[in-house]
């Protein structure tokens, strides 16, 4: 029996719309209950969402920057306004802590407030005697911005912030897993952005590849796994539509033997198990020197035995659950297999019964460098430590990979410290300091982890094709 009440609705053209065919549900992963329905959207309206913003992008494309920088500001304000009823949905269908969800609503406002601000290019003029040469940089057309359900309302703001910017306009689809707080926002904005600049539908695992290859769309950007970032890549290349794509990473970090173990042990510590490890930036890998392995070893035991993991919205809970079953399995039987090989665990985190995909931080003890948990991406709260003797040992085996994301080195020696870094494959690398992210600065992966570059003036200019007009002078 088809269901047509959705708690949220689908933003197309500037108006709230419901179902037109089945719903979805969307459960809460710490109690595995519903949290709401949402509509499946169907190809007629996949096709009126990218109809619309096909329209909208006529008038949207040639209005003044500052008219669309005082878009994404009250679009900012109105999120910032409702950060508190956001956050609580978000927790509900993704599981993260809830302050953890404020500080992602946080980041969509800093995204958007943070575009309006960019010092986003003019028009570049050159003039002879003889010629005059001016350098656009116009819009594309139609986005589809495609986001996962680790960090759906932060991701989801890196798409449609520089996309509106430019110019552009946006079919915005969050993933069936967490679609909720995205459509919830797209309420909220349905007065602020103009019709049809901003469509935000919701849909099952066929969604993102019909709109992927609509004939409508001139750019996708997407956040996923890699294997998803082939499959999109390859749709793309048959209709030569431009991609950005954000994939998987395994990323690794390095700790130099003359660090404070004390102080950096929690810092690496959260930027592997921050979100239950489900961060694609996440250090999954942590190769720390032989003089320091046995101290840090311990100390980040300690940690990882003290936090607390439980339904995001409960006072205290540091970790949340896993946010679906598929990849709760999929982490689960990971452990299993690293156990199985007879690798040793430092800590054996507790998988309990119950509602909810709650796994507790587990690591391991130097593994080795073939094992499953160390050349995959667990994206779960599980972190192989890894001892090694020197620089060059250790250049080499972080690059043993087929990801190139991102990193970390921890040292007092900046000057060593940055020289390693900089041997390190991949988009980013970052030295004593957890995973700093912002709208001013370029983020990118190498290999199989990307495609083209998010953030900052060349994030968002490659939203955009660049026109020359040559003019010759009488």
């Amino acid at each position: 029996m088809t269901r047509t009440e959705p708690t949220h609705r689908m933003l197309i053209d500037g108006r709230l719309v419901g179902a037109d065919g089945d719903l979805l549900d969307v459960l809460n992963p710490a109690t595995e209950q519903i949290a709401g329905r949402v509509p499946d959207a169907t190809d007629a309206q996949l096709s009126a969402a990218v109809e619309a913003a096909e329209r909208a992008f006529v008038s949207w494309s040639v209005s003044p920057v500052e008219e669309r920088r005082a878009v994404l500001r009250a679009a900012a304000a109105v999120v910032g306004e409702h950060t508190e009823e956001l956050a609580a949905l978000l927790t509900a269908e993704q599981g993260k802590p809830l302050a953890d969800a404020r500080s992602e609503l946080m980041a969509f406002v800093a995204w958007f407030d943070g575009h309006a601000a960019m010092d986003y290019p003019a028009d570049e003029v050159t003039e002879t005697e003889t010629h005059r040469v001016r350098v656009r940089h116009v819009p594309l057309g139609v986005v589809a911005g495609i986001v996962p359900w680790n960090f759906p309302v932060g991701q989801i703001s890196w798409k449609i912030a520089p996309a509106l910017l430019t110019g552009n306009t946006i079919v915005a689809k969050p993933s069936p897993y967490t679609p909720l707080t995205t459509l919830r926002i797209g309420e909220l904005l349905a007065d602020v952005v103009p019709a049809g600049v901003l469509n935000v539908i919701s849909g099952g695992d066929s969604l993102g590849p019909r709109l992927s290859e609509h004939p409508g769309i001139r750019k996708i950007a997407l956040t996923g796994s890699t294997a998803t970032g082939r499959k999109v890549m390859a749709s793309a290349a048959r209709s030569l539509t431009r991609v950005t794509l954000e994939l998987g990473g395994n990323d690794a970090a390095i700790v130099l033997p003359d660090v404070d173990v004390d102080e950096v042990a929690p810092r690496v510590f959260w930027t592997c198990f921050g979100n239950s490890g489900q961060i694609c930036i996440a250090a999954k890998r942590v190769y720390v020197h032989e003089d320091v392995y046995d101290a840090f070893a311990e100390r980040f035991a300690q940690i990882a035995r003290s936090v607390k993991v439980g339904n995001g919205l409960e006072e205290g809970v540091q970790l949340g659950p896993i946010q679906n079953r598929a990849q709760y399995e999929k982490v689960v039987g990971l452990i299993k297999k690293t156990v199985d090989s007879g690798a040793k665990l430092l800590v054996e985190g507790s998988i309990p019964d119950g509602p909810g995909y709650f796994v507790h931080p587990t690591v391991v003890d130097n593994p080795a460098d073939d094992s499953a948990i160390v050349t995959q991406e667990p994206f779960g709260p599980v972190v192989p430590l890894l001892r090694f003797r020197d620089v060059d040992e250790v250049v080499r085996r972080a690059n043993d990979s087929e990801y190139g994301l991102g990193g970390t080195v921890w040292s007092r020696d900046l000057a060593a410290a940055e020289e390693l870094a900089a041997r390190i494959e991949t988009g980013t690398v970052w030295i004593n300091q957890e995973q700093l992210l912002s709208p001013m600065q370029q983020f990118s992966g190498h290999k199989a982890s990307g495609f083209g570059t998010e953030n900052g003036v060349e994030g968002a200019l490659e939203y955009t094709n660049t026109q020359v007009l040559s003019v010759r002078k009488e």
